[in-house]
């Protein structure tokens, strides 16, 4: 099985990454100041104005290290690929999966299904064990329009109104979204989804750790020989890659809102740790930054039993077996994609 690697984060402005040797060597201000061996890498991610040699990006191709380039408040610009492993004939079956009504409507219930069920066990777990009184019957009533939303989806005869089930959902979903907090006071109240740009803390910790989670799963996609740019639930859209959306819909709940959440609830972040810009914007200080990814990578190095295959792994390796498992459906080796549904 494919083990899980580190990824390398590099969030100071104006450092520089090179090849040496066998190597990627960081430096800042001409000294070198981190080197890590590529084999011990399955990633690298760079925020903001980081440079980047070509022989580096060259080595990253051909080792397979995806390489990609975010703003520095973690909006995803670029990613470097090298030759994927995939043949030619996983993306001629996932174009025309994609081409067909059928297959696409089957698709989308599956990343919908997968979403749904762990928003679900999100707000139920949330009132099993953290909340009493009314707080734990808001959550429990959430939980249950979310069970009505999963048999609506269980039921639907078409991607489009699969989209709009998913759209009622979240709207309901992230209408409770406030109350699984057991902390934060109204430093980080929570009014609803605000994207581009963020408005409060909590819309600048979700947008940030989704774009991570997207990064993780795009790469997921590319590993195996899978098109990222090409999905069932997510439309085509000119620089979308609308794959990797689709398949990031199951980890949102369980493993980036939970994550979100563990972060306020611990005294993790605070408030201090943000900045609102000009525009309007929330943005987190670049140490918050710092602090995130670390706790980002302890957590995927957490370990987990895969629902579906009935193997231990660590969690940042279940976004792989993920996209390796829809790779079978598209070939036909299992009858239909199994998302994974966190216990």
């Amino acid at each position: 099985m494919k083990t899980h690697l580190n990824t390398l984060f590099i969030t100071t402005q104006g450092a520089y990454l090179a090849k040496d040797g066998q190597a990627v060597a960081v430096r800042i201000e001409k000294k070198t100041r981190l080197r890590v061996p590529l084999h011990n890498l399955d990633a690298i991610t760079c925020f903001g104005r980081v440079g980047l040699s070509p022989q580096l990006m060259a080595a990253c191709a051909e080792a397979g290290v995806s390489l990609s380039l975010l703003s520095e408040s973690g909006r995803f610009r670029a990613a470097v690929v090298g030759y994927s492993p995939g043949n030619v004939l996983l993306r001629r079956q996932q174009y025309r999966a994609a081409d067909d009504e059928k297959a696409t409507c089957e698709a989308a219930r599956s990343f919908v299904l997968g979403k749904l069920g762990n928003c679900r066990t999100v707000l139920n777990r949330a009132a099993r064990d953290d909340a009493t009184g009314e707080r734990a019957d808001r959550l429990s009533r959430s939980a249950k329009r979310m069970g009505a939303s999963i048999v609506e989806a269980k039921a639907a005869d078409s991607t489009d109104r699969l989209r709009g089930i998913e759209g009622e959902a979240a709207l309901q979903y992230f209408a409770t979204f406030d109350t699984l907090r057991t902390s934060g006071g109204g430093d980080f109240a929570f009014r609803g989804r605000s994207r581009r740009p963020p408005l409060d803390r909590i819309n600048a910790l979700l947008s940030f750790v989704y774009t991570l989670l997207m990064s993780d799963v795009r790469s997921a996609c590319e590993s195996v020989g899978l098109d990222a740019a090409v999905g069932f639930l997510h439309r085509d859209r000119p620089g979308r890659p609308g794959l990797a959306l689709d398949l990031m819909e199951e980890f949102r709940p369980w493993l980036a809102d939970r994550f979100v959440l563990t972060l306020i609830n611990r005294g993790q972040v605070r408030p201090n740790d943000f900045q609102t810009v000009e525009s309007g914007a929330v943005l987190m200080k670049e140490k918050a930054r710092k602090d995130l990814l670390v706790a980002w990578q302890n957590r995927k190095q957490e370990e987990t039993t895969h629902t579906f295959l009935g193997e231990r792994c660590t969690i940042g390796l279940v976004i792989h077996l993920q996209a390796r498992l829809f790779a079978r459906y598209l070939r036909g080796d299992i009858d239909a994609y199994p998302p994974y549904l966190w216990k």
